[in-house]
């Protein structure tokens, strides 16, 4: 019987989303569950189980899946394990792969959000022809996904391409979530963004738009705003960022000689009040082999789909699971 078709789970703090995608990269169907109605993993995947079954069932797909994919916070590649879960309540490491191979009886694979989503993009997306680039996906925090000589980079231990934590500051730096001081996504995550605002805010006069918004409450989107308004500190702002973020390009550049960087969520919505700082820093503070090489590219991937083409992009590669055991 032909298989057809892939299912992708994105596994979020908030939300589970799931669709059935095609080969092509249309997304057939989806829908989602609220991650957090279950304390008990258990009662989570039977919820999710039923609610992937009924989709499937729709659209007439049930015996038409060659695998599922899914992506998830601190998931591991090798192991099929969720290895530490943050604001998520299961007890961890989680043998997920395991458990929803052996209720769905389809092979399945797993890999953290930042690495599903440069499997999208190499499968369906802007990375189509591509053997060398660098995926960078912004919202809370900064992730990025490592393909060299088509192959995503995982490392000895599933964990490579953690290039929001490259220290950018050395001296006096942000603490991060993490717990180290001065990395890149304390700068230039959607948080390091308004915590910039609040800075330039506290230690400037000019005025701005800003200071209309109470300081704790001003978000990156605010900024964004301000900045589209005109607004001359938020422009600021923007080129202050950007100058990290080409300092940082060049620096990745270094390593694994990218055809391309591309950029996903917020920092491709930026558009040029971004890209702009951003290519010129980069290209300033290029090691000179590399100079005029790396193009700066956004994704092609529809927002509302890429958490499932991504992951779903990882069911094609998808092995079985021994013993793999379908239940009720």
């Amino acid at each position: 019987m032909s298989k057809p078709y892939v299912v992708g789970i994105d596994i979020g703090g908030t939300n589970t989303v799931f669709g059935i995608v095609d080969a092509r990269g249309v997304v057939i169907a989806s829908s989602s569950i609220k991650t957090l109605k279950h304390s008990d993993v258990n009662a989570y995947l039977d919820e999710l189980y039923n609610e992937v079954t009924r989709l499937l069932v729709a659209n007439d797909a049930v015996d038409k899946v060659h695998g599922i994919g899914i992506g998830a916070p601190n998931a591991n590649y090798y192991t099929g394990m969720i290895e530490k879960l943050v604001n998520i309540p299961w007890p961890t490491p989680l043998p997920l792969v395991q458990m929803v191979s052996d209720k769905f009886g389809i092979p399945v694979a797993i890999t953290n959000d930042a690495n599903a989503a440069a499997i999208g993009e190499m499968t369906y997306g802007a990375a189509r022809g591509l053997k060398d680039f660098i995926m960078i996906t912004r919202g809370t925090g900064v992730g990025s996904g490592i393909v060299i000589n088509g192959q995503l980079v995982y490392g000895h231990d599933g964990f490579a391409g953690e290039l929001g934590h490259t220290i950018m500051k050395r001296n006096n730096g942000r603490l991060c979530g993490c717990g180290r001081t001065g990395c890149l996504e304390a700068y230039c995550s959607a948080s390091g963004v308004a915590r910039t605002a609040r800075e330039f805010l506290e230690i400037r006069t000019e005025p701005s738009a800003l200071r209309t918004i109470p300081i704790e409450a001003i978000t990156s989107k605010d900024v964004y705003d301000a900045a589209v308004a005109g607004d001359k500190l938020a422009n600021e702002i923007f080129e202050y960022t950007g100058n990290i973020l080409g300092e940082a390009f060049a620096e990745f550049t270094v390593f694994s000689s990218p055809q391309a960087i591309i950029l996903f969520g917020g920092l491709a919505k930026s558009g040029e009040l971004l890209l702009r700082p951003l290519r010129e820093s980069m290209e300033k503070n290029m090691y000179p082999a590399f100079k005029g090489k790396v193009q700066i590219l956004l994704s092609e991937l529809k927002d509302a789909d890429a958490a499932v083409l991504g992951a779903s992009a990882l069911g094609w590669e998808a092995k079985a699971q021994v013993p793999a055991v379908p239940q009720a």
